[in-house]
């Protein structure tokens, strides 16, 4: 299981800012899109980073280039996550970042397999890896338990229906378990990105190439992963007396879910 050594934790002192040097980060869904990315720029800032995810063969080459980690990871197994909690030594920071949408159709067409596994994926999964990594994330002295969460978790919109309930799930998870972690040593953040363009996303949830493009179809300068990345980044290393409860980012061009300026 994860140990439980806390003695050589990095503790920041009030008014400066938490090192990446001698810190362990997990991040989850980490062989592509906002998980890639973020072990990337952990790596960057010093963490020594495990990454987790299903593709081993894409972890792996992500592992090698930026001198982490490489670990399977299927959130939905809980034999997998148990494996993974029991190989990993140390954890002073978790990025909970897998998930995703896999449909966009009204609640009067539901497909309940659909819902199913965006549930399974976005809020069991995510229950499953910081239930088994807390204990580690308590030892460490400082931990951070991040929750990579969305806008679509905070305000409702037509066709989305499976993937909203799902992720406003995740931010009353996130919610709750700060309160229920009150006065322990552990920060929970939540991070709510808006449109974001990655390779993976809107593939996946629409099914083809022209409709994931017609997501961001005039849009100037989506939010691309590196984005979100460096809010986390950037949050994880505020001093630890420090606690970003909930950062909402968007690109410019999107005002709200329902109110984005789209360019001709």
């Amino acid at each position: 299981m994860p140990g439980t050594d806390s003695s050589h934790s990095p503790v920041a002192r009030p008014g400066r800012s938490l090192p990446g040097s001698g810190r362990t980060a997990v991040v989850s869904g980490a062989s592509s899109g906002i998980g890639a990315a973020t072990a990337s720029r952990l790596a960057a800032e010093g963490f020594d980073v495990v990454l987790g995810a299903r593709r081993l063969d894409r972890l792996e080459s992500l592992a090698a280039s930026i001198g982490g980690r490489a670990l399977p990871l299927d959130v939905t197994d809980p034999s997998s996550v148990e494996a993974f909690a029991t190989a990993v030594d140390r954890v002073d920071v978790l990025v909970n970042n897998a998930g995703g949408a896999f449909d966009a159709a009204p609640v009067a067409e539901a497909d309940l397999d659909s819902w199913a596994r965006t549930y399974e994926v976005n809020v069991l999964g995510t229950v499953r890896l910081t239930k088994a990594l807390l204990p580690a994330l308590r030892a460490s002295g400082a931990g951070d338990v991040v929750f990579v969460g969305s806008t679509a978790g905070l305000v409702s919109y037509e066709g989305g229906a499976s993937y909203t309930a799902a992720k406003h799930g995740v931010h009353t998870l996130a919610e709750t378990l700060r309160l229920e972690l009150n006065g322990e040593p552990v920060r929970v953040l939540e991070i709510a990105p808006g449109m974001v363009r990655t390779e993976e996303f809107s593939l996946n949830r629409l099914g083809s190439a022209d409709q994931a493009d017609a997501v961001y179809r005039g849009v100037r300068e989506p939010l691309v992963a590196d984005d979100v990345a460096d809010c986390i980044a950037w949050a994880i290393t505020r001093p630890h007396h420090v606690n970003v409860d909930l950062m909402v980012v968007r690109p410019l061009a999107q005002a709200a879910q329902h109110k984005v300026a789209r360019e001709s």
